[in-house]
């Protein structure tokens, strides 16, 4: 039976990748808004490609907002981003900033509109381009005045496209392309990347909850990858495959309430602080490094720290850092 579930999850991945080709955006499978379980043995053999370190020295940034609800999934583009970050959103949900450093695929997406946690949060990618949907009225002027790229639609219009065959507002995707110029890199990578410190215990399984959204990341010795879920389901990106970093950051943030912005239905959006410190923990190699993290300033870079002091670097690989209420 699992020979089967495997065979079929190629059959469905291959599918998907083809209507990718063809149409610029992924077509869903009929009534589904989450794709089939699928199987260990089924992952792709790019999940266990070292990939090179998040945001070196100078390389510019681009960073898009990606839907992450039910009716978004399967997404694409996320399996090929250099750094992930989950932001808090209202109702309890979460969000995708994906980050692409140097390269990006040619399409991402579905994508979603800005937070104010996304001014702060990308202030240490140096000016990134940033494209997203759109923003609440009283967001906008903060977003002009940030030092970002700004990409929405109304200010790039032939690098947003719609796909009919999802139900809006799920259906935007970006080429990025077609994206403006004008990103500069950061004095000093976000992220810093390394040999793991000594100690950390092992650790095949981590579940991370928000409200209204459960992660679960399973180390694989084979793909020496975190295999993620999503509330009880592979997470699949259709460029890629089965989304898998190789390092799982856990980073505890306090949520503000400068201002009340809210969405359509009156939900309160927060706003995560990245700048400050914190409890952190860190996955990789099948480990988990409890820690702290700090960034003393808005163009500072994230560092994290063992519970003795110690650098607590990254794995070399796709990273996931998500910002979970304290």
């Amino acid at each position: 039976m699992m020979a089967i579930a495997a065979a079929m999850a190629i059959i469905a991945m291959a599918g998907l990748l083809v209507a990718l080709n063809r149409n610029d955006v992924p077509k869903p499978a009929a009534r589904r808004s989450t794709p089939p379980a699928t199987s260990t043995s089924a992952i792709p053999s790019t999940t266990s490609t070292p990939r090179p370190a998040p945001a070196p020295r100078g390389a510019p940034a681009l960073a898009v907002k990606i839907d992450n609800v039910a009716d978004a999934r399967p997404q694409t583009g996320v399996g090929s981003a250099d750094v992930v970050y989950v932001e808090p959103v209202e109702g309890g949900l979460t969000r995708l900033v994906a980050i692409y450093v140097g390269r990006a695929p040619r399409v991402v997406g579905p994508v979603r509109s800005a937070r104010r946690t996304d001014i702060q949060l990308l202030a240490q990618y140096g000016r990134p381009v940033l494209a997203y949907s759109g923003a609440a009225p009283e967001l906008l002027p903060s977003l002009r005045a940030a030092d970002l790229v700004n990409a929405r639609p109304e200010r790039a219009r032939s690098a947003f496209r719609r796909n009919g065959a999802r139900p809006a507002p799920h259906n935007m995707y970006v080429r990025p392309a077609n994206l403006p110029r004008g990103a500069r890199g950061p004095a000093q990578p976000p992220l810093q990347v390394g040999a793991a410190p000594g100690g950390g215990r092992p650790t095949s399984r981590q579940d991370v909850g928000y409200r209204a959204a459960r992660y679960t990341f399973a180390w694989s010795a084979r793909a020496h990858r975190w295999l993620v879920s999503l509330d009880g389901r592979p997470l699949i990106s259709t460029e890629s495959g089965r989304v898998a970093p190789a390092t799982v950051v856990i980073q505890r943030v306090k949520l503000t309430a400068r201002e009340r912005i809210e969405d359509a239905r009156g939900a309160v959006s927060p706003v995560a602080a990245t700048v400050g410190h914190g409890p952190a923990f860190v996955l990789r190699e099948g480990r988990r490094f409890s820690g702290t993290w700090s960034r003393p300033g808005l163009r500072a870079p994230t560092r994290f720290h063992t519970v003795a002091g110690l650098d607590l670097p990254l794995a070399r690989g796709p990273v996931w850092v998500l910002l979970v209420p304290a």
